[in-house]
């Protein structure tokens, strides 16, 4: 009988101690979840700020979120719950950067050509007061040139930017996804 009552207390002392080292066990793999959490909201913190600043951002920043977001797809999906959307860039602020970097072409565009008419007027102002015709239309010919070079090389950077920004917002859906069903569920086109 007191074999039989010590073997019980041994039992229960190891069950309970088994239990304990459990809950440890799982206090301790979440404590590392929630860690892993922070430290991708302080990576991308400063990511959030450079997007507002500069579209351009958001072209650097959302490879590296696509990648976090496969490694950690617990800690992403936690975030995204928190967040209200995907963190740290949902398609939202995808939308928001495109219109921006639009908009910031636009606001260029138009100083662009108000700073080379103005240009173009004095040149022609210092032609009309007497200065050598034909200095004068090279000067004019190289003013064009230097205003359709500049012109072109922020065109092309525009639309370069703006449309990996809008494959970038239209793809989100799919790519930003931990859950590689709802990746798939949401690549499949709609009927």
């Amino acid at each position: 009988m007191v074999l039989l009552l010590s073997a019980a207390i041994v039992l229960a002392a190891v069950l309970i101690g088994t239990a304990q080292i459990v809950r440890e066990m799982r206090a301790a793999r979440e404590q590392a979840a929630h860690s892993r959490g922070l430290l991708i909201v302080q990576l991308f913190a400063p990511a959030l700020a450079a997007v507002q600043d500069d579209p351009r951002a958001l072209l650097v920043w959302q490879p590296l979120a696509r990648a976090v977001r496969q490694l950690y797809p617990l800690e992403s999906a936690a975030m995204d719950r928190a967040s209200g959307g995907a963190f740290p860039f949902g398609r939202e602020m995808m939308a928001a950067a495109h219109a921006r970097w639009t908009s910031d072409w636009l606001s260029w565009e138009r100083t662009h050509d108000a700073d080379y008419k103005l240009k173009a007027a004095v040149l022609q102002e210092e032609l009309a007061a007497g200065g050598d015709a034909a200095v004068g239309r090279a000067r004019a010919e190289a003013l064009e040139r230097e205003k359709l070079a500049l012109y072109q090389r922020r065109y092309e950077e525009y639309t370069r930017v703006a449309k990996a920004l809008q494959t970038m917002a239209t793809t989100s859906a799919a790519s930003m996804s931990p859950n590689p069903a709802a990746r798939s569920a949401a690549a499949e086109p709609s009927a």
